[in-house]
């Protein structure tokens, strides 16, 4: 299992720059590179710097995160999806990061459950029609607030499923399984080839509908149940990557070196009774 950052992590006060520097001195695998953060970066440097750090490094980018709130969009705001993703594809055709994840939609009103299946994948096969061309690969990320349109590991996956296409797939996030009671059972019976990015998190002992992103914590600090979506991702065969996500205030205030050396210590702390790691 690769290890890998999610900028998330560090968003107040660091940079595209001081995150892969630090990454890399702490032996993190992967990073998942922010949009915002990377638009920023290149106010001052260009794609060629960038490409350049990725040839010479260990680190290597996996993903771009994230494309938001990709349906019911009216046109000025789907047409900003695309153009960002246009963004993406290409620079990532240059820095060989070929995954982008993508975000539903929030307080969509009284639409139907089927009918939010139906817009995700009109939206998602749209995207995923251009963002073919460039080799990429698209990650539908349920979040796990009561006002998401689609909150749940199983809503998630019965609409991968039903797309059937191999460039996309989802985003297993452990804050978002637990906080809206997703079911083990599902993901148990998933095709592993279909998640494309796991990001670990802990969270506070809050019930079922009142947790919010800034109740997460280090993994194996909280009361989320780490170990059975670990053994459940071993049981169907997916090892590939796992990144440490938070979006903690207290955190965000730390020393980043401290805040990124902490994430690689606790990731690699519960993952490696399951997992090789590396």
């Amino acid at each position: 299992m690769k290890i890998c950052f999610n900028q998330a992590t560090t968003m107040k006060h660091s940079t595209l720059e001081k995150d892969l520097e630090l990454c890399e001195k702490y032996g993190y695998d992967l990073i998942e590179i922010r949009l915002d953060k990377l638009k920023d970066y290149l106010k001052t440097h260009t794609v060629d710097d960038l490409a350049a750090f990725f040839t010479t490094s260990n680190i290597k980018p996996y993903a771009f995160n994230a494309l938001e709130f990709i349906t019911f969009r009216d046109a000025a705001g789907y047409q900003e999806i695309k153009d960002n993703l246009k963004f993406l594809c290409e620079t990532g055709k240059r820095i060989h990061c070929n995954k982008i994840v993508v975000v539903p939609t929030f307080d969509v009103g009284s639409y139907s459950i089927s009918q939010i299946k139906e817009e995700s994948i009109k939206v998602l096969n749209d995207l995923a029609d251009f963002a073919e061309k460039y080799g990429v690969k698209l990650a539908y990320e349920f979040v796990g607030y009561p006002n998401c349109s689609i909150n749940t590991f199983g809503q998630t996956y019965d609409i991968i499923k039903t797309l059937n296409r191999d460039s996309v797939g989802l985003v297993l996030d452990c804050f978002h399984f637990h906080a809206m009671g997703s079911k083990i059972e599902d993901l148990q019976q998933a095709d592993a080839e279909k998640i494309f990015i796991f990001h670990i998190d802990d969270a506070e002992d809050l019930p079922v509908g009142a947790l919010r992103d800034d109740k997460r914590v280090w993994p194996g600090e909280g009361a989320i149940d780490l170990a059975a979506i670990l053994a459940a991702l071993k049981e169907i065969g997916y090892s590939e990557m796992v990144s440490v996500e938070l979006f903690r205030p207290e955190y965000w205030d730390w020393d980043i070196e401290k805040t990124i050396r902490t994430g690689k210590e606790k990731t690699e702390s519960v993952v490696s009774k399951y997992f090789v790691i590396g």
